[in-house]
């Protein structure tokens, strides 16, 4: 099992627990909308285009209304047995799908009141640590500032050079999730007040 498989299937577990109805941290989807984008972006490559593709969108949309008309169970179960042995996807799960699931698992969990972050995890932090080397530069891409991160444990990375940097403190998770922009993660920022402002203003993401 790798980390993308464990959270796949973790936030499969998840959805079953809360059901179709659940809200998440992405905007108006609730479970039902967010399981039936994971199974779209996976397995029908024809429709997911259209995410990008503006004149494809109406048939993005037609194809996501048969989707989430199914029962939960059954896009439940297409969401938790992945992609199919054609898919791009399959062969490149790991490198492709560990932030996807991670950040999708955490909108989730973290929709609810109460939430607490999950305990640090070996082998999951350092693939999120790998990726935000590579992701952070893009996420984070539109700040004024320079920006630096640094785990608790004491790795450190420059994801944007720039003047008066600012650094990020926290897990890696916590750290992917303020860079995809996710409010509802645990960062502590240090350096000057007015670069501090900017960067947690930023729009970030892709």
């Amino acid at each position: 099992m790798g980390v993308a498989k464990d959270e796949r299937a973790a936030l499969c577990d998840l959805f079953t627990v809360v059901g179709p109805d659940a809200p998440t941290l992405c905007g108006a989807w609730t479970t039902r909308d967010l399981a039936a984008h994971l199974v779209i972006r996976e397995r029908r490559l024809d429709a997911s285009a259209g995410i990008l593709v503006k004149p494809l969108a109406g048939y993005l949309d037609k194809v996501t209304r048969g989707y989430l008309a199914k029962p939960w169970d059954e896009l439940v179960t297409l969401v938790r047995t992945g992609p199919p042995v054609w898919s791009p996807f399959k062969p490149l799960d790991e490198l492709i799908n560990t932030t996807e699931y991670y950040v999708h698992h955490e909108d989730v969990r973290r929709a609810t009141p109460g939430w607490e972050p999950r305990p640090p995890a070996a082998r999951r932090d350092a693939a999120i640590w790998t990726t935000l080397g590579r992701m952070g530069k893009v996420l984070l891409r539109k700040s004024p500032v320079g920006i630096a991160l640094r785990t608790p444990e004491g790795r450190t990375a420059t994801v944007k050079e720039g003047p008066d940097p600012v650094t990020l403190v926290a897990e890696p998770g916590e750290i992917l999730l303020f860079a995809f922009g996710r409010d509802e993660s645990r960062v502590e920022f240090e350096g000057p007040d007015a670069s501090i402002s900017a960067v947690k203003n930023l729009s970030r993401g892709f």
